[in-house]
């Protein structure tokens, strides 16, 4: 059973022309579908933002013309929704956007359901939109890109470790792209959510993911991703992670013009 799309139409374009456009046009693409002027490089994972494309796009964007997609990728995203199993693991069909299908990494996919702490579910994945919207700047990079696809709720920083380590296992078997999907600060001061996004972020470029996870949790800071990034970090760092690089910083004042109360967006890579 395929993974139909549940926020085309509100959080990005639901017309291919349109949405394809959109998205080469937030990746810097140059007339003609030209790449962008910034260099694509291997990378081991990508944080990104998952808001509509008119708040979040361009940060996204920004992210993912940096990356030089693989043939596969690991895409994780919190559970919003408060559905299905707590580590859900999508488990067999392919995923659904108006650019198309993306397959279903099959054999990526039954390396993870290896793990103890993952569950095959599709409930947690039906109406979430973290994940889908990552989906069409990865068909834009790389046409034939293939998933596996993990909605996580909160976890004990312990089974973020258990199954970071799980998935770089599965990596290492099978190379593929990290992806975290999180937004930062939610609905604060613009100046207030950078601030303490910054404290989120100093953690994540550290390549510390305890750190991030106990600053996170210790000064409220409302970055709703900050498992999946968690997990992400504990993968990249047991694949031999050294660095990672902020790309860019936003929020969705910039869009609507109202600072008093905005969504924070951050897009890094971990090499």
């Amino acid at each position: 059973m395929d993974r139909e799309p549940a926020v085309a139409g509100r959080f990005y374009p639901a017309r291919a022309r349109v949405l394809a456009e959109k998205v080469a046009s937030l990746l810097g693409e140059r007339p003609g579908g030209l790449p962008s002027a910034e260099p694509a490089r291997a990378v081991i994972g990508v944080l990104a933002p998952h808001a509509g494309y008119v708040y979040s796009g361009p940060v996204a964007g920004a992210t993912f013309a940096r990356v030089a997609v693989p043939e596969r990728a690991v895409v994780m995203c919190p559970n919003h929704t408060g559905r299905g199993e707590p580590v859900s693991l999508w488990p067999e069909g392919a995923w659904v956007t108006p650019l198309g299908r993306v397959a279903l990494d099959a054999e990526l996919t039954q390396d993870l359901s290896g793990c103890p702490l993952v569950a095959p579910d599709r409930d947690a994945h039906r109406f979430e939109h973290a994940l889908e919207v990552q989906l069409p700047f990865l068909q834009r990079r790389r046409p034939d890109v293939s998933i596996a696809a993990l909605c996580l709720a909160h976890l004990r920083f312990e089974e973020c470790q258990v199954l970071g380590e799980a998935l770089a296992g599965a990596v290492r078997r099978r190379p593929a792209l990290l992806v975290a999907s999180s937004d930062m600060s939610h609905y604060l001061p613009a100046r207030v959510a950078r601030a303490k996004d910054e404290r989120a972020l100093e953690r994540f470029l550290a390549l510390d993911p305890r750190g991030l996870y106990e600053v996170v949790q210790r000064e409220d800071i409302s970055m709703c991703g900050f498992i999946p990034a968690t997990v992400m970090l504990v993968a990249s760092l047991a694949l031999g992670a050294t660095r990672a690089e902020l790309v860019r910083y936003g929020h969705s004042g910039e869009a609507s013009g109202d600072d008093s109360a905005v969504v924070g967006y951050a897009g890094a890579l971990v090499y």
